[in-house]
This record gives structure tokens, sequence and C-alpha cells, in this order.
């Protein structure tokens, strides 16, 4: 016959008469304060957030973001490192009617999105009407200077025909539109995967909602994750009660 049945050093034998068989089951307090466990729970959700959000490869496949290219300083450098964000890949011209304007919009969409994981990937090109004649360094001081550009720039590529960059070979055969002016845009989702083009006469306005969709798509699927890691880690640790 117990004779402790609440833990506190009482003996008490009318638990023992009432229960002789101890077939009531004891209620055993957990060791770790309930009201630690909300502010735990809250940790790691925005773990969880943070470590989608910043992580390289949401889940790496083959795609735009597996090429290699060269920066406009000549530096080879992956393109895995913008996997998890939206782009938008332009081949741009200095030299071109489209140039002021569609400069312009591009450094604003990268200043209104780039906080959200987006960005402009800009490639210089001197296919179209010879209008990228100058050097990297030359694109780059005028594209900086001129525009105050903020996104990536990349050395100069061709993005048509035999020679044409690998990147663009497959932004071309993704989409099924091949470039045929300068300022071409492709639209890049997080995983790498070409979604969308548009020629040189559509305004960045006009291509912004789809942006705008990837973008909430994005943290859409982000925000369900962390809600349903919170929702089972709160209920494993019967904090709804």
């Amino acid at each position: 016959m117990a004779m402790l049945c609440d833990g506190e050093g009482r003996h008490r034998w009318e638990c023992s008469m009432l229960d002789p068989e101890g077939t009531v089951e004891r209620k055993v307090d957990s060791p770790f304060p309930k009201v630690l466990l909300i502010p735990l729970a809250m940790l790691l959700v925005l773990g969880v957030l943070l470590f989608v959000a910043f992580s390289p490869s949401e889940q790496k496949q083959d795609g735009f973001y597996s090429f290699k290219v060269v920066n406009i300083r000549g530096k080879l450098i992956s393109l895995e490192k913008y996997r998890g964000s939206v782009s938008l890949v332009v081949n741009v011209a200095s030299e071109c009617g489209y140039t002021d304007s569609h400069y312009k919009a591009l450094q604003q969409l990268q200043r209104e999105f780039g906080p959200y994981h987006f960005n402009v990937l800009a490639f210089p090109c001197n296919q179209f009407g010879l209008q990228e004649p100058g050097s990297n360094k030359e694109i780059e001081n005028f594209a900086r200077k001129t525009y105050s550009v903020s996104f990536p720039m990349f050395s100069k590529v061709a993005v048509k025909g035999a020679g044409a960059n690998p990147a663009f070979k497959y932004l071309i055969e993704s989409t099924k539109e091949e470039p045929t002016w300068n300022f071409w845009k492709y639209l890049v989702d997080p995983n790498g995967k070409a979604l969308k083009a548009w020629d040189s006469t559509v305004t960045i306005e006009e291509i912004k909602p789809y942006i705008t969709e990837q973008i909430l798509h994005k943290y859409t699927d982000t925000s369900a994750l962390c809600i349903a890691v919170a929702y089972c880690y709160m209920r494993t640790h019967n904090l709804f009660a």
C-alpha cells in the first residue's frame, strides 16, 4: 500500500483507500516550468524562419542557379549564391533607346524588393545594334555613376546563338523565348526555375505583379512551415491547456 501520494512527504492513507489497485493515473508534473515553454516555442519558430529564409538551398536542384558566371570585375562566381531568392535576369546595354527607362526602373525594383530576397541580375551584351561597345569597367562605371545601380552586374556575354552563355541557353530552352534585342527580362524562382520572359517593349511596371507573386509565394510557404512547427511543438507540450 502506497504511503506517499502527492510527493510532498505527507502520509495519505486515504489515497490508498480510494484507489487500492493503483488504477488512477497520477499526473506527473513536468520538470520544466510550463511558463518557459512558450518563449522556447517562439524561439524555435524564429530559428526555423531564419534557417529557411537564409538557407542557400531550400531544395537544391538543377536550374539557372547551377551555373557559374564571371562578374563585372572578372571574378568567377557560382549563381548558387542567389538560390533561395527570386531573380530578374536582364541583358543590358548602355547605348540603347531603352537604357534610361530600364536602368531607372530596374534600380527602383532592386531598392523596393531587394530586402525580400530578390535581385536584378544584369548581363551586358553587345549583340544587338552594337549598343554595348565598352569594356566591363566602362560599363560598370556608367551604370553605377549614372543610375547608382546596386544590383549585381556580370561580364559582357553573348545571350543568343552558338556562343551564348550557358546560363542564357538554359533560360531560352526553359521559356522557349530567345532575346531579339536589349533588355529582355527573365523571371527565375527561388529554386532556379525560369518562369517567364518579356521583351524590351514590356515595362518593369507591367511585370512587377509577377515578381510580387513569387516573393509572396516564397514567404507564404515559409510562414506556413513555421506555423506548423509551432503548432506541433505546443500540442506536444500541452501548451493549449
